[in-house]
């Protein structure tokens, strides 16, 4: 990604709530180094210190026990995201629904994906722009800025462009990774195509600027995690897209409350996480499912992009989508021996 951040494995936390009637929850949160406020190994302390406040709670309720748990330890959303969804998961099996019908209901058959595309060379970006294309794919997301050349970041919009043709969804990505010039003299090096830009600057005011100079649509990410930075990013005018991504909000009762605001302001919503594997991804899909219509503009395969994978009977794309996993809950279990032996325990 820009400013030289790279990423070759993740730490994955999986954590696992049981009850007295014999029911199991299942959370899961990937933070990825140097990204956001979040650090993959923080997550069992922060679970050991909000244990005395998760063990006895009923899993018919989301809602009021994470806002119990946010009054007891500040912060930590990452941390928190991992309780609330294995919280969801519980309340689906004991009402025998699946997440999707508790989040709202079910407003598709399956959801469109994009495809990352990792900031190298621009030729070899266009070859994996067009392999994916081959797949089915209709969405590509171009990151940029690895070597803070905007001419070679202009150069790599333009050969995705050209590699998937007209119509399909193509937009540049640094990551907060950007200045403001920087992503201008890209925007407009590029402004004759129908492109995107995403998050280029660390801040609202200067992605707004950029939308500003360039005219080109904006998709924002790490500048939004609260109902009052989605406000500040509508109000500034580069609110054309947004990314709502579980572990930065909290999980999905924090993500749903801002899924509701965001539909209200008109903003096109990505439902995904920083990363993880099948449980992650399952949360995202059932959030994506029940994102009403004309609101969504993709999901991601999470854990299509990484391995091992964890639940044998988690989703798999098919022609550039993907649907929600079947049953109560998040409809996916993990394999135990894939998961290996606990890091911690707590009753």
């Amino acid at each position: 990604m820009a400013e030289g951040k790279t990423c070759a494995t993740v730490k994955s936390h999986v954590l696992r709530l049981d009850t007295d009637t014999g029911l199991q929850g299942w959370g899961e949160v990937c933070p990825i180094p140097h990204y956001l406020p979040a650090f993959a190994d923080g997550v069992p302390s922060a679970i050991t210190e909000m244990a005395p406040e998760i063990l006895g709670i009923t899993p018919t309720g989301v809602d009021a026990p994470m806002r119990k748990l946010d009054g007891f330890l500040q912060g930590h959303l990452h941390a928190k995201s991992i309780v609330d969804m294995a919280l969801w998961d519980l309340y689906g099996k004991a009402t025998d629904l699946p997440l999707y019908q508790l989040l709202g209901g079910r407003t598709r058959r399956d959801m469109p994906l994009y495809h990352s595309i990792t900031c190298i060379d621009p030729d070899e970006m266009a070859r994996i722009a067009r392999e994916a294309y081959a797949t089915g794919i209709r969405q590509f997301q171009a990151k940029l800025g690895a070597d803070a050349d905007w001419n070679a970041d202009a150069e790599r919009l333009i050969k995705v462009r050209e590699a998937v043709g007209e119509g399909p969804l193509v937009y540049g990505d640094w990551n907060c990774g950007a200045t403001k010039l920087h992503a201008t003299r890209t925007g407009r090096a590029v402004a004759h195509l129908d492109v995107m830009l995403e998050q280029p600057c660390k801040t609202l005011e200067d992605c707004a600027a950029v939308r500003q100079a360039t005219g080109l649509a904006m998709k924002i990410d790490e500048g939004v995690y609260d109902l009052a930075s989605l406000l500040r990013a509508h109000e500034l005018g580069c609110l054309d897209a947004v990314a709502l991504k579980l572990s930065k909000f909290g999980g999905l009762s924090a993500m749903r409350r801002a899924r509701d605001l965001a539909v209200h302001l008109g903003a096109e919503i990505c439902s995904e996480c920083t990363w993880g594997s099948d449980i992650v991804t399952a949360a995202s899909l059932h959030f994506a499912a029940s994102t009403p219509q004309g609101a969504l503009l993709n999901t991601c395969d999470l854990s299509g992009y990484v391995t091992p994978r964890i639940c044998p009977d988690a989703p798999i794309r098919k022609d550039g989508r993907i649907g929600p996993p079947e049953g109560a809950g998040l409809g996916v279990t993990p394999d135990p021996a894939t998961l290996g032996t606990p890091l911690l325990e707590l009753a």
